[in-house]
């Protein structure tokens, strides 16, 4: 069996030219890095404005079993099969981070049959755009402390800083620094830390950002401090929006590139959806919608993170109103939250998959509060029984939802026919009446009860004295009315990882609060979960290699 990676490696890619210009896309309207990879100009983002939307589809799931269940492969290969139906199909999908690729997961660019191309060029530096983020992002840091040491004119309480560095790679040892140690000249001594670039607020801004003016705004709004009157002090205080705006002045132009079968791809920002808002950016997402007829869009990890997300920050600050939603399952996954080892998935298990799948039911449950139609796909893998995917198909059209059969590891677009026809009956014939969770004018302790309570099934919250002081003093300053993005595990519906199917009588506890102002959401930190991630005992990067003649090995 072939590996991703010799498969991507074996395919005919055509020039990106080609692949766009059936979309009415024209040599002169993209930049190309290379053949197979472009940026969308200023120019044509313009042009395009006054088109009609297409349909927007977005694709989510349950939560993951430790090694990913194939989300972004259904993705790429639902926009293949609606290729081979004839539809005018665009994907727009995260820019994948060097953390996972190193770390467990390895490659983010589907699987199978159902990739995106060039792989290793997506999995690895891509067009620069992570690098750009990374570098505006600790241009900031720099400012800041280089003010302090300068007099520190605004009268920052170094006590109070807020803004952290990062770092596009999984590095525990980062975490908690001291900076600032040696002479005089090398800065005041203080505590500070790293994020990984996938969960920066510099991200976050990126993937909101409607347009380099409104990056600006965003950009000058960032907290990074509080003098000693305890008044924000901000980006556009320490005078780094032009400067951080420079280095993000082509980073935030959407990259297109093409599925195995020539579907386009837009390609953009990266945020993680457990210590992030999880979704692309909406700059891809609208220029895919006003090419397109359809967009299929994803969502990182389980719906209870990606998906909430996507509706309640990114849609509620881009205005988009999704059409349809796409909820991917596995049998092993199932039978994970069921309580199999991953060694032994492999076989039957009803009585497993029937515990487990109360996960698939709440997931349901949730997506419905939002009033947009669901489509349930099954990831299909060659141990899955009969019987096994028999009983999944009954348990969701017993619950109202289409369901659909999805081969397109295996088979590619051909693989998603059943899928695709589905998802366009609904696009048809049901009637999406999108609604967030909540509405902005509810308080920001409410928004979090909501999230926890409706969404994760929690029967309450749980807030550290620093979390609710902090929560207080968003309020003050200002930051009441916005979303929260709450930072969690992906591998359970509550704060603990080890809790799986469907948890019950459990709490959850905010640990930590802190503003994202040029975001414009509150992150809640629940649980033990980390901004910055570590590496396994047995990272990734050990299967990576580069062959004498220059080919790329083992990045999945």
């Amino acid at each position: 069996m072939k590996s991703d990676i010799q498969i991507a490696q074996e395919a005919v890619m055509e020039p990106i030219v080609n692949v766009v210009k059936p979309y009415g896309v024209e040599a002169d309207d993209i930049e190309q890095y290379g053949k197979y990879k472009a940026k969308l100009s200023d120019e044509l983002l313009k042009k395009i404005e006054s088109n009609p939307d297409g349909k927007l589809v977005l694709v989510t799931a349950i939560n993951p079993t430790p090694a990913g269940e194939g989300k972004t492969t259904t993705s790429i290969g639902l926009g293949q099969a609606f290729g081979k139906l004839g539809k005018k199909a665009m994907l727009a999908l995260r820019e994948p981070s060097l953390g996972p690729c190193f770390g467990i997961k390895g490659g983010a660019a589907g699987g199978g049959y159902a990739q995106v191309v060039p792989m290793e060029d997506l999995n690895l530096h891509f067009t620069g755009d992570f690098h750009a983020i990374t570098s505006a992002n600790n241009l900031l840091a720099a400012l800041l402390d280089n003010h302090i040491q300068q007099g520190n004119e605004l009268g920052i309480d170094t006590r109070t800083i807020c803004w952290k560095r990062c770092e596009d790679m999984n590095d525990r040892v980062l975490r908690n620094i001291v900076v600032g140690l040696g002479a005089k000249a090398d800065g005041v001594v203080r505590e500070d830390h790293f994020v990984i670039t996938v969960a920066s607020e510099i991200m976050a801004i990126f993937c909101l950002a409607t347009d380099m003016k409104d990056l600006k705004e965003r950009l000058g709004r960032i907290i990074v401090a509080y003098n000693f009157e305890g008044q924000p002090v901000t980006a556009k205080d320490l005078h780094a929006v032009g400067a951080m705006a420079a280095l993000l002045k082509d980073a935030i132009k959407p990259n297109v590139i093409q599925t195995l079968e020539h579907t386009p791809a837009i390609v953009h920002g990266g945020p993680f959806a457990n210590i992030a808002h999880g979704c692309n950016s909406i700059r891809a997402t609208k220029a895919a919608m006003k090419l397109a007829d359809i967009t299929v869009t994803e969502a990182g990890f389980g719906a209870d993170l990606g998906a909430e997300k996507f509706f309640d920050i990114k849609c509620r600050m881009g205005g988009l109103k999704p059409d349809a939603v796409v909820l991917v399952a596995t049998i092993r996954a199932l039978k994970y939250n069921g309580g199999v080892a991953k060694e032994d998935l492999s076989q039957e298990n009803l009585d497993a998959l029937k515990k487990g799948i109360v996960n698939l039911e709440k997931h349901i449950e949730n997506l419905q509060k939002y009033q947009v139609p669901i489509v349930v796909t099954l990831n299909s893998f060659v141990t899955d029984t009969e019987a096994e995917t028999s009983f999944v198909r009954s348990f969701c059209e017993e619950r109202g939802c289409e369901f659909a059969l999805s081969e397109v590891w295996e088979k590619g677009g051909d693989g998603g026919i059943e899928l695709a026809k589905k998802v366009l009956d609904v696009l048809e014939n049901k009637q999406s009446n999108f609604q967030t969770l909540y509405p902005d004018d509810l308080s920001l302790e409410d928004k979090i009860e909501r999230v926890a309570r409706e969404i994760y099934g929690a029967d309450g919250v749980d807030y550290t004295p620093a979390a609710k002081r902090e929560l207080a003093h968003l309020t003050e300053i200002g930051m009441g009315n916005c979303p929260v993005c709450m930072a969690k595990t992906q591998y359970s519906l509550s704060d603990n990882a080890k809790a799986l199917g469907r948890p019950s009588g459990f709490r959850i506890t905010v640990r930590e609060v802190y503003p994202s102002a040029g975001a414009g959401f509150v992150v809640c930190v629940l649980g033990s979960i980390m901004t910055m991630p570590g590496l396994p005992k047995k990272p990734a990067a050990y299967g990576i290699d580069v062959t004498d003649d220059g080919v790329i090995t083992g990045l999945f």
